[in-house]
């Protein structure tokens, strides 16, 4: 089809127009391939572009990893064999079935738990005094870290065992640290307001005492119009109507260490949810010991040499080397014990507060990662250490270091105890913790980088530590001479004999 020269002119002009960037916008969506190539846009990997879809590389670098480690995954195959062997596990529990100390221990929790509420019960009933009761309760409270601790220095259990126990003794504390807190700030408010109640009738006129004597007897706190009620038109518990074993019981294995009188209830269990959950428990608990077995103690017990050698440059290798499957086993416990193991016991006690971890790999600094990776622990120190200290006058800083050291104490409490050692690694390493945070939040200013360190601090601190302990354990029991240089060493490293 021909066309006119008065058309072919008119097009030539549009061109001219769109190339020297004077057409308008009716005109540009007429001739759309006359419009101008160019214009003002920066690269797309400059962070000021505004692009931020980066699937296609998220993808590559996953396919990078998963091939990285599968090839790991084969070399340790072919160098090794298949070392699972589930039986061994449960050998720790079947060897001297009678003499258990780690079970004994787990079982003398309950005295522990009900000597404390026995003194709870006498103290609101009136027959101990504040600073009596205080007393007792801090004695109490000390023995739970002292007694388990004593008796594993002197039975010597097997370490798993020791460290199972130490970690269950270390809850208890932190849970009943939180329970008397609670009912003794419950006991100081009820305190003031009988003063500020006394004050007020002291103040007043002998004719309004008459007359409130004439008047109708208060409303009771029992009584259900003078119940403060939740949301759901249920009523609350009031102090002291909360101090009965029951609730104290259902605390104690609750997913969360800082007690409330009143804990948010979902309406039912969810079947299908609390299946999945516990099939992940089960299966993710099966892997994590797979796992271990497979990656972990190999290639740890492969890292005994250098460091018996002190070749630093082998050294760097095998902590390398031993950053991957740790790390990988960090994650998987984290997503066992945090979202699936938490999940079940929350649903199945109907524990409506599910935040058991926040955004932690989004962290800038190590703070902020310490405060979103657990969160129970974060509120019970943020509550019981962190705040009481503000309110004493300390500062926003030398409270954070304080919660740092006593993070960086128990750190080291739940690893030297059952080792039967005091080597201080793992307080070092908490430790150290304070200086990187102020690096991160103050040079840094948090963001892309202080997240690069944040992640540098999890993936090779951990086996910096695991591998001085493993070292420093082998010293003290006179086990590094089975290490040699010219022999790959094997899973068949003696230990000592010891009883569960």
């Amino acid at each position: 089809m021909s066309t006119s020269p008065g058309g072919k002119q008119a097009a030539v002009k549009r061109r001219v127009k769109h190339v020297i960037g004077q057409s308008s916008e009716k005109e540009r969506s007429q001739d759309a391939g006359s419009r101008p190539l160019h214009e003002v846009r920066d690269s797309l990997l400059h962070t000021g572009s505004g692009f931020d879809n980066y699937r296609g590389l998220l993808n590559w670098l996953l396919l990078l990893l998963i091939l990285s480690n599968s090839r790991l995954a084969l070399d340790n195959l072919i160098k090794y064999g298949i070392l699972i062997d589930p039986v061994s596990w449960l050998s720790i529990f079947w060897a001297d079935p009678y003499r258990w100390p780690c079970a004994i221990l787990l079982l003398l929790t309950t005295v522990f738990v009900q000597l404390i509420y026995c003194t709870e019960l006498a103290t609101e009933k009136g027959y101990l005094s504040n600073s009596v009761s205080i007393t007792l309760q801090v004695t109490q409270l000390l023995q739970l870290l002292i007694f388990p601790s004593v008796i594993v220095n002197v039975v010597e259990p097997n370490p798993f065992g020791a460290m199972l126990v130490m970690l269950v003794y270390t809850v208890m504390f932190m849970k009943m640290w939180s329970y008397t807190d609670v009912n003794r700030w419950c006991r100081l408010e009820r305190a003031a307001k009988r003063r500020d109640n006394a004050r007020a009738e002291g103040g007043s006129s002998k004719k309004g005492k008459s007359q409130r004597a004439a008047s109708p007897a208060k409303v009771t706190p029992g009584d259900d119009d003078d119940v403060p009620r939740d949301s759901n038109d249920h009523p609350l518990v009031q102090y002291p109507n909360n101090l009965y074993i029951k609730d104290l019981w259902y605390f104690i294995v609750a997913p969360t260490l800082c007690y409330d009188l009143n804990f948010p209830r979902s309406p039912r269990i969810r079947k299908r949810f609390l299946i999945k959950r516990a099939l992940e428990v089960v299966v993710l608990g099966n892997v994590l010991l797979g796992l271990g077995q497979q990656w972990l103690v190999p290639t740890i017990l492969n890292s005994v040499v250098p460091f018996k050698e002190m070749s630093y440059s082998r050294m760097v290798e095998r902590i390398l080397k031993l950053a991957i499957p740790n790390h990988l086993l960090w994650l998987v416990f984290f997503y066992w014990f945090f979202h699936s193991f938490l999940n079940v016991s929350g649903e199945l006690l109907r524990f409506g507060d599910r935040q058991f971890y926040k955004d932690w790999w989004n962290a800038g600094s190590m703070e902020r990662f310490w405060s979103t990776w657990n969160i129970p622990v974060h509120r019970f120190a943020r509550r019981h250490i962190y705040q009481p200290l503000m309110d004493e006058g300390f500062s926003r800083i030398t409270a954070a270091i304080i919660v740092f050291l006593v993070s960086a104490f128990f750190h080291e409490f739940l690893v030297s105890v059952p080792l039967g050692m005091f080597r201080a690694w793992a307080f070092v390493g908490m430790a150290l913790q304070i200086p990187t945070s102020l690096f991160c939040s103050h040079v840094l200013h948090g963001g892309n980088m202080g997240n690069v360190v944040m992640w540098l601090s999890l993936i090779l601190g951990q086996p910096i530590a695991a591998l001085m302990y493993v070292h420093d354990y082998l010293i003290m029991h006179g086990l590094l001479s089975s290490f040699n240089t010219t022999a790959t060493p094997t899973l068949a490293v003696p230990v000592p004999s010891t009883a569960y």
